[in-house]
Formats: C-alpha cells, sequence, structure tokens
C-alpha cells in the first residue's frame, strides 16, 4: 500500500469521523430539488478532503458532488462524494459513508469508501484486489437469484419520472431472496465487495456514486456493467453490479422487466 493510499485513508477517515460526531446534531438542510437535499455537514466535509487533496496535489483535477471541484486538465482526477446517504443523515438515520475515488487517464486506480458507524475502510487498488480494515475480500459464491440478497435505491424524480425504478424493485422483489433499500449507492457497492450482498442496481447515479465502488466490486471478482448487460462508464446513468454469479440472470430479468413496462 502506498503513500497516497494512506494519505486517502486519512483523508477519508477524518471526513467520516467529523460526520459521526455531528450526526445527532441539529442540521442545516438546503433543497436541490423536491426532494433532494444537501446539508451543512455534505460541504464542510467536501471542503475537508478537497483542501487536503488540493494541499498535496494542486495540478489534479477535483470532481465533487457539492461544488464545481477544479478543472485543470490534468490526466488525474479526484472524484469525491463527501456524504454519501445525505437523506439518511439528515434524519439521523446511521447509514452513510464517504467515498474517494483516484482516476488517471480515465481510469479508477484506487478507490476508498469509509464507513465511520462501524469503522470500516474499504479499499480497492487496480490489481492489487479489494480490502477491509486491512483483510482481503471478495465477492459471495451465491449462484441463484431466487436466493440472492439484493440492494438498490430510487431516484430522486420518483415523483415525477416514470423510469423510477419501482417497476424493477417490484420484478426483483418477486425472484430473490430479498432486497434492502439502504440509501446509500457506494456503500451498497462495497457491500457487494465485502459479499454482504450478492446483487445491486439503480438508476440515475452520478460518478461520485459509483467511481470507488466499480473499482472495488471489479477487484474482489465481481461484475458491473449498465442496466442490461453493456459496458458501464462513470456518465452511464445506470448501473448492474453484482457477485458475477447471478448477473446473466438480473439482466435477463431486468430486461423483460422493461419490455413489459415501456413497450
Amino acid at each position: 500500500m502506498d503513500n497516497c493510499t494512506e494519505f486517502v485513508m486519512a483523508v477519508a477517515r477524518e471526513a467520516g469521523i467529523f460526520l459521526k460526531e455531528r450526526l445527532n446534531e441539529k442540521h442545516v438542510i438546503n433543497y436541490k430539488g423536491e426532494i433532494n437535499i444537501v446539508t451543512e455537514e455534505d460541504r464542510l466535509s467536501e471542503e475537508m478532503i478537497t483542501s487536503r487533496i488540493r494541499e498535496r496535489y494542486p495540478d489534479h483535477d477535483i470532481l465533487a458532488e457539492e461544488s464545481a471541484g477544479m478543472v485543470l486538465g490534468s490526466k488525474y482526477r479526484w472524484i469525491i462524494d463527501p456524504l454519501d446517504g445525505t437523506t439518511n443523515y439528515a434524519h439521523g438515520y446511521p447509514v452513510f459513508c464517504v467515498s474517494i475515488a483516484f482516476e488517471k487517464e480515465s481510469e479508477i486506480h484506487l478507490g476508498v469508501i469509509y464507513n465511520p458507524m462501524l469503522d470500516e475502510m474499504f479499499v480497492a487498488e487496480k490489481g492489487k484486489g479489494a480490502f477491509l480494515n486491512g483483510q482481503k475480500i471478495s465477492v459471495s459464491n451465491t449462484a441463484d437469484l431466487s436466493s440472492s440478497l439484493l440492494a438498490t435505491g430510487f431516484p430522486y424524480d420518483i415523483r415525477s419520472d416514470r423510469n423510477n425504478n419501482i417497476n424493477y424493485f417490484n420484478g426483483m422483489a418477486k425472484s430473490a431472496q430479498a432486497i434492502r433499500r439502504a440509501g446509500s449507492a457506494a456503500l451498497d457497492m462495497a457491500y457487494i465487495a465485502a459479499g454482504r450482498f450478492d446483487g445491486f442496481w439503480e438508476l440515475k447515479l452520478m460518478p461520485w456514486d459509483t467511481a470507488a465502488g466499480c473499482l472495488m466490486i471489479r477487484e474482489s471478482g465481481g461484475t458491473v456493467t449498465d442496466l442490461f448487460g453493456g459496458a458501464f462508464h462513470l456518465e452511464a446513468p445506470h448501473v448492474l453490479a453484482t457477485n458475477g454469479k447471478i448477473h446473466r440472470d438480473m439482466v435477463a430479468l431486468l430486461k423483460k422487466i422493461d419490455g413489459e413496462t415501456f413497450s
């Protein structure tokens, strides 16, 4: 593990501890949409992370959820979600994380997801595997969709757009053992990598939601594609991530549901 990885882990932990300490305080909340919110802690966590990165890597680009970031034309870019699970956090529900990814020439080389409530540090380095608190992790061995524990989430425009995942949720709920909707896409993806979930899908995500998690899942032996099995890239709005063993079945079911809904 090189100095860069240690640095990112330290930054993620610092931000996560800050968030944990303020979880039960009264939060200043602003609305980016009808139900899409941002807290003061989102912004303070992001400022903490980006300031550390700018100090150490002043020539690198930064893409972050709550600010304009930094675009210098560098071949290096940091992709940051300072608080994934904002709605949970605003309500005092202790399921959230900090996600930081490092990209070189449009390829993710490092991903860190930190869950401060359980002090769980998920780390993936390209070509070196994925780890939880220093121990190597791998995806689950579940090969049957009907025995699978899945995870998903719903987009912020659920009230106004027909393409809101309710159709896929209904279909998957009848085919899997169970589905969890915890409210943090990055944490869901880390849990795929650790074998806690067998499959995950979600619509209308952003690069900061998926950048670290995608590398983590692939480095732990899993599969990441778009919703219907095509190549996934960070600007793709929909993602399907699994242990690889149930991927084909999930793709087939999602395609079937899509055809029945939108035909």
